[in-house]
C-alpha cells in the first residue's frame, strides 16, 4: 500500500467514521441536539472534501494507485452508508430510501468487480448520470444532517426532496449500468 496524500486522506476519511457516529451517542448535556447537527455536518462535509481532494491531488502529484482505486470509493460508499443509518436512526430519512441508495451501491460494485474480472470493467465506468447522482445525495445528506432552518428554508424540508431525487437517480443509475453490463450477463448465463 503506498503511503502518499491521496491514500492518507482516503485513510482519513474511514477513521471519521466512527468519530461520526460518536457525536450522536455523546450525551445531550455534553452536546446539544444543536451541536451534534453542526458537528455531524461538518464531519460528512469534511469527507466530501477530502474525497474530491484525494482523487484531485493524485492525478495532479502522479500519485494514482491501484491500492487507492480500491479504497477510495470503497471509504466513500462507508461514509455515505454510515451517514444514512444514522439519518435513519433518527427518523431524518425513510429506511426504505436509506435501503435503495446502499443497496444500489452494494449492487453496482459488485458488477463492476465482475465485470473488471471479465476484463471489461470499461462498461460500467462512472457515467454522468452516476455524478449526478451523487451531487444530490450528498448535498441532501448534508441538508438531513444539519436538520434545522437555514435563513428562509427548512433544510430538513429541502434534503428530504433532494434524497427522494437522489433515490430516483440512484434507480436509474443502476438501470442504466445493468443494461450496460446486460450482453456480459446475458452471455456468461448461457455459457
Amino acid at each position: 500500500m503506498p503511503f502518499n496524500i491521496p491514500n492518507l486522506l482516503t485513510w482519513f476519511r474511514i477513521v471519521m467514521i466512527p468519530v461520526f457516529f460518536a457525536v450522536f451517542y455523546v450525551s445531550d448535556s455534553t452536546l446539544s441536539l444543536h451541536h451534534k447537527h453542526l458537528a455531524s455536518t461538518l464531519i460528512f462535509a469534511l469527507a466530501a472534501i477530502t474525497d474530491w481532494l484525494d482523487g484531485y491531488l493524485a492525478r495532479t502529484l502522479n500519485q494514482t494507485s491501484a491500492f487507492g482505486a480500491f479504497l477510495d470509493p470503497v471509504a466513500d460508499k462507508l461514509m455515505v452508508a454510515a451517514a444514512l443509518i444514522m439519518l435513519v436512526s433518527l427518523a431524518y430519512v425513510d429506511a426504505v430510501i436509506a435501503f435503495i441508495i446502499i443497496g444500489r451501491e452494494i449492487a453496482i460494485s459488485a458488477l463492476r468487480e465482475w465485470m473488471a474480472q471479465l476484463g471489461n470493467s470499461k462498461s460500467t465506468a462512472v457515467s454522468m448520470l452516476g455524478k449526478v447522482k451523487t451531487t444530490f445525495q450528498m448535498i441532501a445528506i448534508l441538508l438531513l444532517l444539519y436538520h434545522e432552518p437555514v435563513l428562509i428554508f427548512s433544510a430538513h424540508e429541502v434534503g428530504t426532496l433532494l434524497v427522494y431525487i437522489a433515490a430516483l437517480l440512484t434507480l436509474g443509475s443502476m438501470i442504466y449500468y445493468l443494461r450496460l453490463a446486460m450482453p456480459q450477463i446475458t452471455q456468461k448465463s448461457r455459457e
